[in-house]
Parts: C-alpha cells; structure tokens; sequence
C-alpha cells in the first residue's frame, strides 16, 4: 500500500482531529499568494520588457483553471486522498513558481503565462479543495467553523505572500535584476516546506469514525440537514445545486467588483492619498480573512440559508447606504458599511462547503464543490465588468467621479437580490437523488 494512497491516510483509534486544521492552512495559507501576484507586475513587466497588463494575464490565467481544475480533477481527490492531492498541489503550484523563475531568466512571457497561470492554477484548484472536503468530514457537528479555518488561511495568503515577496525581491535585487527571480524560487521552496508538512500530517477518518456524543441532525433547521448522500454525477443535475451555483455566484459578483477597486474608489469618492487607498485595501483584506471563519461559524449556530439571508439582505441594505456616505463624505461610515459588505464576501466562500455538505451528505462533497467553484470563476468576469463598466459609462456621461459609482452600488443591491431569491428557493434534495448505500466517505 503506498504511503500516499487514501488508505494510508486513515486515522488510527485516538487520532485528535484537531491536527488536521493546521494541515489544511498549511496548504491553504501557501497558495493564497496568488492574491499577492500583483507586487511581481512591475518587477515582471520591467524585466521582460512587457506592459504591466500582459504579465497580469498570468494572475488571469491562474484563478480560471483553479476554477476548471477543481471540477475535473474533483471526482480524482475524493478518490485519491487528500495527501496525494495535496503534493500534486504543491508540485503544481510550487512548480509553477519555478516556471515563471524560469521564464524571467528566458525574458519568456509565455512561459510565465503557462507556469503560474496554467500549472500553478491546476495547483490552486486542488489545494483548495482537497483540505475543505477533508475538514467537512472530520468536523460533521462543526462543518462551517472548519471551512472557515482554512478559507480563512487562502484569504489570507496575501498578507504573507505580498510582503515576503517585497522583502526577497529587495534583498536579491541588483540592478537591472528586479529581483524576482531569486524571489520566485525562494517562495517556491519555502512554500514547498510547508505544503509537504500539511500533506505529511493530514488524516482522514474512519468509515465509521463520528465525534464524540455527536448525533446526525437531520430536522436541524427544518430539515436542511441530510444524513444520506448525494454522488456527484447526479448532484450537479439537481436543482439544489444550481441554485447554490447562484447564491455563491451572485454574492461572490457584488463583493469582488468592490475589492478590486477599492483603492481606487476610496481616492475617487473621497479625494483621500494614495497611501490611505491602500491602507484602505489592507484593511479590507483583514475583514475578507477574517470574515471566513466568523460567518462561517455562525452559520453552525443558525444554519446556511439563514446565514446567507444575512449575507444577502444586510449586504443589499449596506450598499444602498453607501451613496449617502459619499454625499455627506462620512468616511467613517464608508469604511464600516464595506469592512461588513468586504466580510460577508469572504463567508460565503467559507459557509458554501458546509451548504453543500448540508444537502449532499459528505460522499464526494469534495467533487461537488469543486464543480460549484465554476461560480467563482464567472463571478470574476461579471463583478469587474458590472462595475467598471458602469463607472467609465458614467465618467464619460459627463458625470463626475467623486459620484460615478453610486449607480454601480444599486446594481450590487440588485445581484444580492438575485442571490436571496435563489437562497430562499433552497429546499432538501429530494430522496430519489440518495444512494441507497452510502459508500465510504
């Protein structure tokens, strides 16, 4: 039997599952640096001659097969494991940061295309898959504050990821070398260290392993808690899963228009420094982590469709304020209404796992969240161009900037009013779509 096969990987009697938390992160925290991809554009462009906007089509690249990778290989992962998914995330990704190394030494752009952005994204999406559907199983009576520790970590990656790179990139610079290089193959041995710790450590349970004093609920929440299961060729044809397909895209659209622009937005409605919009950015970015695991875990004490009701309805509430913050250039309440608005973007990534392990039962619950995170993918087409689309109409009506996005936070209202109707349209699957005799988890 190989030490990376699924059966090596079941925890013997006594095993704490709270060991597998840290693993998880570990992974997680190490490909979250494509959130950080941006501080290598410049050192990047200037090194291969490129403008800033072709060497971001790495970045592009990289979230797109994310969300292609985790469907396809989705069905792979459930069956393999999660520490033989996790060291081919981390030969993927850590790879790919070798790749782009590479493509530096050669001045290749296109190599830099296919290495971070074709392998290292192949790498993303089964990182972020593999550790969730492992913690779903393990923490059947907490599902959303497990997916929550380690989404928490992916969001977070940047906020090592950025200043690492900053800090090798200034060490190993020499002119005319930026630096990036010698910074790229550093990070992809650093990263490698840690994402072979979390696939050495991670264990999954027992076929018949539950918590202690743990009994399956399934009339919790009026009976949005399954106890069967749900394969995932036949969960991908079941309403439930489309209309989760919705909630997670629509929430996802409003939110990630705002984060990409927020630097910009704060200088523009409120004529603050360059320094402060990214001060602002930062912060953001804190209340997105940390909104991961805080929503996330409430939703174990309210349940899913309650929590994204939440989500939905203070979200919309939030951005028809946002307006009036402008007018009366109360900053204070600006930075409030989009810390919450930025919060709630961040757990609904985190509670969708814990919603689908809620319909599905946990069998290939990995799978299917891998097909669902298609969402995500076109979520980042239709955020940016709704609300960068809105913004130029309106500067080149003549309106001015300071006031330009004021429609685009109506249209988010309208998307998280899309959202909340999909939500609340949620009901069990229906028992016709169970397996009869739910294989092991």
């Amino acid at each position: 039997m190989s030490i990376l096969s699924r059966e090596a990987t079941v925890a013997a009697p006594g095993f704490s599952r709270w060991l597998v938390p840290p693993a998880a992160v570990a992974v997680h925290m190490c490909i979250g640096q494509v959130y950080a991809f941006s501080v290598f554009n410049k050192p990047l462009g200037a090194e291969l001659g490129q403008d800033v906007f072709w060497v971001n089509i790495a970045y592009q690249i990289a979230l797109a097969m994310l969300g292609i990778s985790a469907a396809v290989f989705g069905k792979w992962v459930e069956r393999s494991g999660p520490r033989k998914t996790m060291l081919a995330s981390c030969l993927c990704f850590c790879g790919g940061l070798l790749l782009t190394a590479l493509g530096v030494k050669l001045k290749s752009l296109w190599l830099i295309w296919a290495g971070y952005g074709f392998v290292g994204g192949i790498g993303l999406g089964l990182g972020y898959i593999a550790p969730v559907s492992t913690l779903v199983k393990w923490f059947p009576d907490r599902p959303g504050m497990a997916t929550g520790m380690a989404i928490m970590g992916f969001g977070g990656g940047a906020l090592i990821g950025s200043p690492l790179a900053q800090e090798l990139m200034t060490r190993f610079a020499r002119a005319p070398d930026t630096g990036a290089m010698s910074a790229l193959m550093t990070m992809s041995a650093l990263y490698a260290c840690f994402m072979i710790f979390g696939a050495i450590i991670v264990r999954v349970p027992a076929a018949d392993w539950k918590p202690e004093g743990y009994e399956p609920k399934a009339a919790a929440f009026h009976g949005m808690i399954t106890t069967a299961s749900v394969s995932v060729d036949t969960a991908w044809k079941t309403p439930q899963f489309w209309l989760l397909w919705t909630v997670l895209c629509m929430n996802v659209s409003a939110g990630i228009g705002v984060l990409g622009r927020a630097a910009d937005m704060c200088q523009d409605m409120f004529g603050v420094s360059v320094a402060i919009g990214a001060g602002f950015t930062g912060l953001l970015s804190i209340f997105n982590m940390g909104g991961r695991f805080v929503w996330s875990s409430i939703s174990d004490l309210t349940g899913r469709r309650t929590v994204y009701c939440i989500y939905f309805i203070l979200g919309a509430a939030l951005y028809a304020l946002l307006p009036y913050t402008q007018q009366t250039q109360n900053r204070t309440l600006f930075v409030v209404c989009t810390a919450l608005i930025i919060s709630m973007y961040g757990g609904g990534f985190a509670t969708i796992p814990a919603y689908l392990k809620d319909m599905f039962g946990t069998y290939q619950v990995g799978a299917i969240h891998g097909r669902l995170i298609t969402s995500w993918s076109m979520a980042a087409v239709i955020g940016p161009l709704l609300i960068n689309g809105l913004y130029y109409s309106r500067v080149e009506a003549g309106v001015p900037k300071s006031e330009a996005y004021n429609n685009t936070f109506y249209l988010m209202c309208g998307l998280l009013a899309v959202g909340l109707v999909a939500n609340l349209l949620v009901r069990p699957v229906n028992s016709k779509h169970h397996i009869q005799e739910a294989p092991k988890a």
